[in-house]
């Protein structure tokens, strides 16, 4: 007897950064899932990061795409924290040089901050928080953490972000140094999306995904 086909399934991405769908498709490899951004969407509203966590931020886009578009919908919210800057930059990672902020300025901002940061105090960690929406409301997380340090100057050409200033503990390169599959297995969204595996297949049922 013919083993009866299976049509992949939709799982939307809350997000416009089309290096997350190629991480993302790294990491569950052949799941039987068609894999949406928000540029195949038409008409959907930026939706406004105003939680004070990384938490909040996650599940508010996860819940509001969703809501709008039918879809079982996967959020992040990610960033960097500084133990001398406080924390910062957190939730405010991705404009943390202002609205109109890119990798390049970020980058340059965090460097003149901590000019004068000794090298044992330069201890940082990246953290991540994947919320996982269903058209009907309901809302599951999972997080990652990945501690290290920061660089006194950006180093490699892989990767997006703080990656080229980030260098994980126990490493002696930076993220941008790292294969993608070397990275994509100590880091905070690695680990988020290997929590979130679980998740997934409950919400898409296992058949549905292998």
């Amino acid at each position: 007897m013919e083993r009866e086909l299976i049509m992949p399934q939709t799982l939307l991405l809350a997000t416009r950064n089309q290096n997350k769908k190629k991480e993302l498709r790294k990491i569950i490899g052949n799941w039987n899932v068609n894999l949406l951004t928000l540029d195949d969407m038409s008409d959907l509203p930026e939706v406004v990061e105003d939680g004070a966590t990384f938490a909040e931020n996650a599940i508010k886009k996860a819940r509001t795409i969703s809501a709008l578009t039918g879809y079982i919908t996967l959020a992040d919210d990610s960033g960097l924290e500084v133990d001398a800057l406080g924390g910062a930059p957190g939730i405010f990672s991705a404009r943390f040089a202002g609205t109109d902020a890119d990798d390049v300025k970020n980058n340059q901002k965090l460097l003149a901050l901590m000019g004068n940061i000794s090298n044992e105090k330069r201890t940082a960690r990246f953290v991540c928080v994947i919320a996982i929406a269903t058209p009907e409301g309901s809302a599951q997380t999972a997080q990652g953490v990945c501690p290290g340090t920061i660089e006194n100057a950006g180093r490699g050409q892989g990767g997006f972000g703080y990656d080229p200033l980030f260098i994980p503990q126990g490493y002696n390169k930076t993220f941008a140094e790292l294969a993608d599959e070397e990275k994509n297995e100590i880091s905070h969204r690695g680990k988020a999306l290997r929590e979130a595996r679980q998740l997934l297949q409950q919400v898409f049922g296992a058949e549905g995904i292998m």
